[in-house]
Parts: C-alpha cells; structure tokens; sequence
C-alpha cells in the first residue's frame, strides 16, 4: 500500500470537485428575476460561490430579509430543474478519488449545501461510490456550519487528515475541525484569498492535486472504445455527444479517428479515400489500413491509455474486418490476421455498434455530402459489410453494445452514454 499523508481527505463540493460557477449563477439568476428583484450593479456574482446560499443573498445581493426564505426556495427549485446539470466535474477528479480509495484512504465530503441536493448532485455524476461519508446542511434544523460539517465527514480515528476547498471558508474550516486544509486555486477563490486564509499547501490544478494526495501512486489505466457503422449511422454526431457528456462527467478523453489520428496515419488515409486512386486493389487497400492503425495504437492510443485517458476512436479494426473482410470479400479471418501485428493487444475496451440497415444508410451518407472513394460502392457492398458486422457482434457480445441508430439523435445518444457508463464505472450509481 502507498503511504499517502493523510489517511482522511474531505473534499469540498462547489468549486473543488465541480466547476459550478455556470449551475449556481444561472440559478441566483432565474431566482432574481422571478422575485422580481433587482441585481446590485457591484454585486460579482461569482462571489456566490462558496458561502452558504442565505449569506450571499443577505450581503451579496441584499434581499430583504422579509424575502430571504422565498429567494432560497425559488434558488433550489431552479438549481434542481436545470443548474445541477450545469456542474462539470473538474479533469483528474475522478482518478484521484480512485487512488484515494485504492489506498486506504477515507474520503469524505464537506459541502454547505442542503444535504439531499449534495447527494442528488454526488449520484447525478457518479461520484458517490467515492465516499465513505457525504455530509451537508440540514434545513429543517441550526445550520451546522464548516467546522462540523468537517467532523462528521471525519472517520473516528484518523493520524492526519486534510480538507481540500477553494475558498477561505473551506480553510477556516479546516481550523476550526483541527485538520489541515489544501487550498485549490483552479476554483472560485484565489491564491491570495487562500495564502491570506492560512492553507497549509495551495495547489493551481488538479494535477498538481493529485501529486500531493497520491506521490507515487500508479495512475488508473485509462478506457478504449470504439464506435463502428456503415457510413451514415451518425456516428461523427453521437461521438460528438458522447465526447461532450464524458467530459462533463469528469473523464479526460482523447477523441481519435481511424483511419488517421496522428501525422503519418492521416497522409495514409488520405491515399485511402481519394478518388484519384480508384485502380487500388483491396490487398493494397486492407494492408494500407493495417500500416495507419499500428502508427495510431503506437503513438496516440496506448500512450492515451496508459495515461488514465478515455481514447473514443471512431472506428478500429472491425472496419477493416467489416469493409475489406466482409465487403471486399478478402475474408474476415485474413484481414484480422493481417491486422493483429498493429492491434496487439489494444483491443478496445467495448465497441458501439449503430445499427442500421445499409439501404437507409447509404442513402443518408449520399445526400449529406460528396462521397469518397469507399463510398462510391454498390448496395451489395455494403450489404456484405453489414453481414460481416453483425457476425463480429454475435462472436464479441461482451465486447459489443448495438444501438438502434434508425431513431431520433437524443434517444441514440441516451442509449449511448447509458451503455458506456455502464461498463466503464459499473460500480457508479448513475441517476438520472
């Protein structure tokens, strides 16, 4: 086991693990502007960040406070319909919550938010398995304040322990708990708010964070996945999306292509598709995709991987498999063959298949843009890659997720991140 120096940490929500600038303030302002309240022209509401919800409407906004408890309802209702949704969990998040858990350590949270909101946030992202203890305000009792809020997050018995917040509360909570605080600058306080606060280590972003939390520890191997289709599934769409809500989830993500990715697999796959080069024969083809997939898996995948990154390549080896397998009639085993050289042992993780009958979706590719050299190709053609595709799903189920693609993009994309997430944390509570 690694010896990390602290066997407790207790994380600050807002700011610290969730950039939540962007939910918070659009919800202070729905709220304003559906009491009808005026925005102090001074006021930055960026300040709201940070302190419990009732002093910054007090002296940030200066509410009356006749209509304190109306603006706090009218906050809530407003962050629980759309702001929490707002949150991004900040990059590396999630793989120091790992090595922390990993190592023994207990992980606690300490937030100033109303209780049932912070766990409906935690569960939202997937963050709550993380915890060994989730704690916030109460409303319906005494606020409970930093401090203690601190000491119940705490294990009963601990040899050092840390919290780690963004601003000057989180520090003078850690005092007030008797703990040292790390204080993190990449969130809504600054260095100097932190340096005059007394933290005992300031930290500028989250890798820095981690190298103080987990010296030495083995960063997590990162995800592979791949997305495959015939030419107009939408899989350039639904990749965009997945891109877009990993991010937000707090994963660091590669996003990569195939063939391409990298300066020497893009000049081959520009050979590959133009159709200047329609008298290239399918070995000449298959073996061309072969040489741009060993470049790409040895200068951007695995490297990405062992990094602790989430590579989302848009097509792999079954493309070649399905196209010059199945399409130009080569063999599915020969082409796997040829191909084994370049994959190694970097098979994706999982593979998304969007299926579509190849009639509808040669049609969709045709009128959306001037086809390349492979598009080109009659209906046989790619009834033949559909076939070799769906014979690849039948011997992969455990590696493949098909997604009904002949559907509206929102319920593909809903289907998509729902079987991603569950096989890349299967252990995470996934709210919706």
């Amino acid at each position: 086991m690694n010896q990390f120096p602290y066997d407790a940490v207790i994380f600050d929500l807002d700011g610290t693990l969730f950039d939540a600038e962007d939910g918070i303030v659009s919800s202070v302002v729905s709220a304003m502007e559906e009491l009808e309240l005026p925005i102090p022209e001074d006021a930055d509401l960026r300040l709201v960040v940070g302190p419990p919800l009732l002093d910054s409407f007090r002296n940030l906004l200066r509410i009356p406070e006749d209509r304190l408890d109306e603006a706090v309802e009218s906050y809530k209702r407003h962050f629980a319909q759309e702001g929490m949704y707002r949150y991004q969990i900040y990059p590396h998040i999630r793989s120091i919550l790992q090595m922390l858990r990993e190592g023994g350590v207990h992980v606690g949270l300490a937030t100033s938010k109303d209780r049932n909101i912070a766990n409906r946030v935690m569960d939202y992202f997937g963050l709550s398995h993380y915890f060994d203890a989730i704690v916030g305000e109460n409303v319906d009792h005494v606020k409970l304040g930093k401090p203690e809020l601190i000491r119940r997050a705490l294990p009963e018995k601990y040899r050092c322990a840390a919290m780690v917040g963004d601003r000057c509360f989180d520090v003078a909570g850690a005092k007030g708990a008797g703990i040292e605080c790390v204080g993190v600058s990449y969130g809504c306080g600054s260095e100097e708010e932190l340096q005059d606060a007394g933290a005992d280590h300031i930290v500028p972003d989250t890798e820095s964070l981690r190298a103080l939390l987990c010296p030495g520890a083995e960063i997590p191997r990162g995800f592979f996945l791949s997305m495959e289709g015939l030419d107009g599934s939408g899989k350039t769409t639904q990749m965009e999306l997945l891109e877009k809500k990993l991010r937000q989830l707090g994963y660091s993500v590669v996003r990569t292509r195939e063939p391409g990715g990298c300066d020497i697999s893009e000049d081959i796959r520009s050979i590959i598709l133009s159709t200047d080069n329609m008298e290239m024969c399918s070995t000449t083809e298959a073996l061309l995709y072969a040489a741009s997939r060993a470049q790409h898996v040895h200068q951007l995948i695995r490297p990405a991987v062992e990094e602790g990154r989430v590579v989302l390549c848009d097509r792999f080896v079954d493309s070649s498999v399905a196209y010059q397998g199945g399409g130009r009639q080569l063999g599915l085993e020969t082409i796997q063959q040829i191909n084994a050289p370049a994959v190694a042992d970097m098979m994706p993780d999982m593979t998304i298949y969007l299926a579509i009958d190849h009639r509808t979706a040669i049609r969709r590719r045709l009128n959306a843009s001037t086809p390349d050299r492979l598009e080109l190709e009659d209906l046989e053609f790619f009834e033949r890659v559909q076939k070799a595709y769906e014979r690849l799903i039948k011997e992969n189920r455990k590696r493949f997720a098909s997604v009904d693609a002949e559907r509206d993009i929102d319920s593909i994309a809903k289907d998509v991140l729902a079987a991603v997430l569950e096989k890349i944390e299967p252990e995470a509570k996934w709210e919706e």
